[in-house]
């Protein structure tokens, strides 16, 4: 049976995937403008690459 804390999260997982999506267009536009002929996919790749370098700093420094 799921925590407390488990059952808050399931009911704002939703937010949270809307706020990820949000940090990847927010990226994407900057890379749009600042490189003109710019391959999606790398981008795309590249941004969700440093997200997770981010969250994995994140955590370390939260629960290292």
């Amino acid at each position: 049976m799921p925590g407390i804390e488990e059952t808050e999260l399931d009911e704002y997982h939703g937010a949270i995937v809307t706020d990820a999506e949000k940090l990847v267009e927010k990226y994407r536009a900057i890379f749009d403008w600042n490189v003109p002929d710019i391959d999606q996919k790398l981008a795309d790749r590249l941004i969700l690459g440093e997200l997770r370098k981010a969250i994995d700093a994140i955590e370390k420094r939260l629960l290292g």
